[in-house]
């Protein structure tokens, strides 16, 4: 088995900002051909000066199957093979609430980017890689679907289940070539911190050993390993990076 990148090309959703563009980055480095995926386009666009390799920018909602399904016709096109997929687009929604005050449509739309977007990459990227007989995929969960977030509801939940999903698709393809895992972080400092409640951020912190939010350089370190050839003999895991709160 190779154990290099030569020739790789990696679908990063999410890609846009925080983790997804810490990903690109260290991927980029690497000399991996990047499809960029996220609904900011204009975002995607500022990105582009940062990347070290070959890259191409898909603007796509993850909540359309159709538009996913499309994007990933659109990689193969571009660049000939899907070699790896990491998730790494999510949101919070609606946070430091109680479950019953939880509004209907604010869970949906956690989950229908959280877990189905998500579910949704990977069903179109997995014949790719049955192709080949080899792949990565990564799927971002959270220590929040380990150990559930009081006031995060719909967060936890859906992120419980794509730790679930990661599960699943580990058994289901272990002997494909194609490894299927999962990263919990715990707090991780990035823009999706801004607009969360200091109480709710406060009590996240507070859980954590290390007493300290992680960096993007080590989500960005720790998934590269991940998506590595060297990675061959781990799926359906999901790996810590939560300072010592999760060591499960």
């Amino acid at each position: 088995m190779s154990t290099s990148f030569e020739g790789h090309v990696a679908i990063i959703t999410g890609a846009a900002s925080g983790l997804g563009l810490a990903v690109a980055k260290k991927l980029s480095e690497q000399g991996i051909k990047l499809a960029l995926a996220d609904r900011d386009s204009s975002g995607l666009q500022k990105i582009a000066p940062q990347l070290k390799s070959e890259y191409a920018l898909f603007p796509v909602d993850l909540t359309r199957e159709q538009e996913v399904e499309k994007m990933v016709t659109g990689v193969v096109e571009k660049f000939g093979r899907v070699d790896i997929l990491v998730n790494c687009a999510g949101i919070t929604g609606k946070t430091n609430t109680k479950s019953h005050a939880v509004e209907t449509e604010n869970l949906r739309l956690v989950f229908d980017i959280n877990f189905m977007g998500s579910w949704f990459t990977s069903k179109y990227a997995l014949p790719q890689m049955l192709a080949n007989n080899y792949g990565r995929i990564l799927h971002f969960a959270s220590i929040a679907g380990k150990e559930g977030n009081a006031g995060m509801l719909a967060y936890s939940a859906s992120k419980a289940a794509v730790i679930g999903m990661t599960k699943v698709q580990g058994k289901e393809y272990a002997e494909t070539g194609i490894t299927i895992n999962a990263i919990a972080p715990a707090v991780i400092k990035t823009a999706l911190l801004d607009g969360m409640p200091e109480e709710q951020l406060r009590y996240m912190t507070d859980k954590i050993p290390m007493k300290r939010c992680g960096t993007l350089d080590e989500v960005a370190n720790l998934v590269l390993y991940i998506v590595s050839p060297q990675n061959s003999f781990t799926t359906g895991f999901v790996f810590d990076l939560s300072g010592g709160r999760a060591t499960y």
